[in-house]
C-alpha cells in the first residue's frame, strides 16, 4: 500500500487539455505536467473539479487517469478523483484507479442528491472498503450542496484507515481550522488542505497541510513558495507571497465553470496549451480573456 501519510504541500488539480472534439491532448498535457514537476509542487491530482470530470463520460476519464499515472512515472504522487453520483460507478472509478498504478484517489460526495447521513456514511464507507489506495474526501458545499462535517469525517476516519485526508474547498478558516482539531486529533498523519488560494498561508498556520488549488496549474510558484516560505520559518516572505496569490481567486467569477479561466491563465502565462473546454462550459470571449489577463497583470505575474 502507498504510505498513507506522506499527502502534504502543493497538489494542483490538473486541468485536463482537449481538442474542439473533446479529445485529450497528450503533448500538451505533458507540457503542463513538466512544467508543474519542474516547479516542485509535491503532487498532482487529476479529474478534480478543474479536470472536467463531470463533463466526462467514464471511458474518458479512464484514458486520463491511465495516460497521467504512465506519463508522470511516480515523479510525484498522484492522485486521480473518482466522485460520481452513484457508488458503483465510484468504486468501478476507484478499483480502476488502483489497477493502473495510482498513489491515491479524491472522493467527493455525491452532487445531486443531499443524501441523509446514514447514506453519505455508507457511500465514502463502500469507497475506501473498496480499494487498498489512500482516500482523499473532497468537500465542497458550494457545488454539492452538502457540507462534510468534521464530526462526520472524524467518524469516518476512526473507522477507515486508509480515509487520510481532505481538500476543504469552504471559504471559512473556521471550518478549516475545527476539521485540523478534531480530525488530526484521532489521527495526527491526517491531511488536511484549503481548496481556495486565500486560505493557504492560514491553514498552514493552523497546522494544516497545503493547498489544492486552481492556481498551481498556472503560478505555481507562489502556492510553492508559501508553502517553502513557511517550513522554512521565513514567515515575511511567506506573508508578501500570500498577498500577490489572493489576487487571484477574483478570476474564478469570471466564468462558471471557471476551467477555461484556468486554462486562458495557463496559457498568458507561458504553457502553450489549447484553452477548449467540454460543453457546456464554451472558451472565453475576447471580454473575458482581457479580465483574466488583467487580474494576472494586477498579480504581478505577467
Amino acid at each position: 500500500m502507498t504510505e498513507l501519510n506522506h499527502f502534504k504541500g502543493i497538489i494542483p488539480p490538473v486541468s485536463s487539455i482537449v481538442d474542439k472534439e473533446g479529445n485529450l491532448k497528450e503533448e500538451e498535457m505533458v507540457l503542463l505536467i513538466d512544467k508543474l514537476i519542474e516547479e516542485k509542487v509535491n503532487g498532482l491530482f487529476f479529474l478534480g473539479t478543474g479536470g472536467e470530470f463531470s463533463q466526462m463520460f467514464v471511458e474518458e476519464r479512464k484514458a486520463i487517469a491511465e495516460f497521467a499515472v504512465k506519463y508522470v512515472r511516480k515523479r510525484v504522487p498522484v492522485l486521480i478523483g473518482i466522485g460520481s453520483t452513484n457508488t458503483r460507478e465510484a468504486i468501478l472509478l476507484s478499483q480502476h484507479a488502483e489497477q493502473i498504478g495510482a498513489d491515491g484517489i479524491v472522493a467527493i460526495n455525491p452532487y445531486y442528491w443531499n443524501l441523509t447521513k446514514e447514506n453519505l456514511y455508507q457511500y465514502f464507507s463502500d469507497i475506501a472498503k473498496s480499494v487498498n489506495l489512500p482516500v482523499l474526501l473532497y468537500n465542497f458545499p458550494t457545488l454539492t450542496g452538502q457540507d462534510l462535517t468534521p464530526d462526520f469525517v472524524k467518524e469516518l476516519v476512526l473507522t477507515h484507515q486508509n480515509i487520510v485526508g481532505i481538500k476543504e474547498t469552504i471559504d471559512s478558516i473556521g471550518h478549516i481550522r475545527e476539521m485540523i482539531d478534531k480530525v488530526k486529533t484521532v489521527n495526527p498523519n491526517f491531511s488536511v488542505f484549503c481548496g481556495f488560494d486565500d486560505h493557504l498561508f492560514n491553514t498552514l498556520l493552523l497546522e494544516g497541510d497545503g493547498a489544492i488549488s486552481a492556481s498551481a496549474n498556472f503560478a505555481p510558484q507562489l502556492s510553492v513558495g508559501i508553502y517553502n516560505a513557511f517550513l522554512a520559518g521565513d514567515l515575511e516572505k511567506a506573508v508578501s507571497l500570500q498577498k500577490q496569490l489572493s489576487i487571484l481567486p477574483q478570476l474564478y467569477k469570471i466564468d462558471s465553470p471557471f476551467v477555461n479561466v484556468v486554462k486562458e491563465a495557463s496559457k498568458l502565462c507561458g504553457i502553450n496549451i489549447t484553452t477548449e473546454v467540454l460543453p457546456p462550459t464554451k472558451t472565453l470571449s475576447a471580454e473575458k480573456k482581457q479580465q483574466v489577463k488583467e487580474i494576472l497583470q494586477q498579480a504581478k505575474l505577467l
